[in-house]
């Protein structure tokens, strides 16, 4: 049974050649928690999915999966 993908961080960090570690700095948060993010292990709230967007100059939708 796979897990449900919810977020494309991982995919947007690295297309903005940007670590975990760099996202956590930012948010002043623990790079083990950007990483549950980035494997789908948990999700941010909505408003750090906005600020992490903020931060990485993309749209919020650009952070989602969508049509699954």
């Amino acid at each position: 049974m796979s897990k449900k993908k919810w977020n494309r961080l991982k995919l947007v960090l690295v297309e903005n050649d940007k670590s975990n570690k760099w996202l956590a700095e930012k948010l002043k948060k623990s790079e083990t928690t950007v990483s549950n993010w980035c494997t789908n292990a948990r999700q941010p709230s909505v408003p750090t999915l906005i600020q992490i967007a903020n931060i990485l100059g993309v749209e919020v939708g650009t952070l989602l999966i969508t049509g699954e």
